[in-house]
């Protein structure tokens, strides 16, 4: 099994590990340990949803008294409520990736410059150096130093936060669209109008404190006080939009239909398609590398299409079908031509979130509907539910998140 596991069977395999001590997640989540042993490294398989958020609640409420794990469940849930929030406000991702175009295009040489040496891991603060090497030479790093690393990247070397979250999006194996960009703007005090976070080296000493054991090194550059805060400006049009109202359950039809899997969900044998009987089922697995520039690492594309083989694999067995993987530049165009090559008429897909492959949609709908076929697209009703609630601030979400966790008898009536 990987560092962070990425297939179906390895998911389940770290969070049956991980269950029974999850009642400890809330006093040991913030410390930074070598290994990592104190959080789930769950991050990449939820991205990816080889793993499912309703899985993993429905398996912690059964197990555990809801008072004992409460923070680890906010915590699950924090990932829909920024799915949800980004759904409401499309432009403050299309913002985030026109920004990161602009400034590599005009920034001053020696800001370019110092951008490439930081981003590195060549600062000269030791133990931020050692957080964005660990980043690139594994593609993951504790929430928490995420936090102490963008801190530092937007207050205190006051560089656009745009391009730090463009440095953690390329080599993160778990990144997602919304979590990434909205954590990095609430850092830079835009998520939370005028409410920064800055790094602080006792923060570190208390919670990493072997981080610090050889990483002193220009330490006094974050020292407590020496950081003011950088007032970043806003670029995104952050007006709260309706959600797109997807149906939950594939339409019946009658069509000659066909399974696309993208990497925003894996799983169609759990849930509203696992009852479908497809005539094959594919995936594109440059879809998301070819939609970002600079282009992801090759760690991270690695990432992905292991996921997606996994999916594809399990979706095989499933189904009972053929199976198509393409790495092809044109993810609009492979997929017409797969439509065309199995005789569909339909071509049904979990509604992708915010993101990259959702940027695809216009030009996937473009050319299937050229091919007279049908393009449906499906949302979990969980998903839907908690996107509802996810209209503004983070606790008023989870107020009510919480009674339903509480209530709803039903809620993974479908797992």
């Amino acid at each position: 099994m990987t560092f962070l596991p990425l297939t179906r069977h390895d998911a389940l395999k770290a969070w049956a590990d991980f269950l029974p001590g999850v009642g400890q997640y809330a006093k040991r989540r913030n410390h930074v340990e070598p290994l990592h042993r104190n959080v789930s490294r769950l991050s990449a398989a939820l991205r990816f949803r080889t793993l499912l958020e309703d899985e993993i609640l429905r398996d912690t409420l059964q197990e555990h008294p809801f008072h004992s794990v409460e923070k680890w469940v906010q915590e699950v849930c924090w990932r829909r409520y920024w799915k949800g929030w980004l759904e409401r406000r499309p432009d403050v991702w299309d913002s985030w990736r026109r920004r990161v175009r602009e400034l590599h295009e005009t920034l001053p040489e020696a800001t370019r410059q110092r951008v490439k040496a930081v981003a590195a891991g060549e600062s000269g603060v030791a133990c931020m150096d050692a957080i964005v090497q660990e980043l690139i030479a594994t593609g993951y790093v504790h929430n928490h130093a995420r936090m102490w690393w963008a801190s530092y990247w937007i207050h205190a070397e006051r560089l656009p936060w745009e391009l730090g979250a463009d440095v953690f999006y390329r080599h993160l194996l778990d990144a997602d669209p919304a979590t990434n960009t909205l954590s990095w703007r609430w850092v830079a005090g835009l998520q939370t109008p005028g409410k920064t976070y800055l790094v602080r080296a006792s923060n570190i000493e208390k919670y990493a404190p072997d981080l610090l054991i050889s990483h002193r090194a220009g330490i006094e550059r974050i020292a407590d006080g020496a950081i003011a805060p950088v007032i970043a400006s806003e670029f995104a049009n952050t007006t709260r939009q309706a959600l797109i109202d997807y149906p939950a359950m594939v339409p019946a039809s009658g069509r000659r239909v066909g399974i696309w899997l993208h990497a925003d969900d894996l799983l169609p044998e759990v849930g509203p398609l696992a009852n479908l009987t497809p005539v094959s089922v594919a995936a594109f697995s440059q879809e998301l590398e070819a939609c970002h520039t600079p282009a992801l690492s090759k760690r991270s594309i690695a990432a992905q299409e292991e996921a997606l083989a996994d999916g594809l694999a399990r979706s095989a067995a499933h189904f009972s079908c053929p199976t198509e993987q393409s790495t092809h530049a044109d993810p609009a165009a492979c997929l017409a031509a797969w439509a065309s090559k199995h005789g569909l008429e339909e071509v049904v897909a979990f509604a992708p979130t915010v993101g990259p492959v959702a940027d695809l949609l216009p030009s996937v709908r473009q050319r299937l509907d050229k091919s007279g076929v049908a393009l449906t697209l499906i949302r979990r009703a969980s998903d839907a539910h908690a996107f509802e609630l996810a209209g503004s601030g983070f606790f008023p979400f989870w107020e009510k998140m919480s009674r339903y966790l509480h209530h709803q008898k039903n809620l993974f009536a479908d797992l």
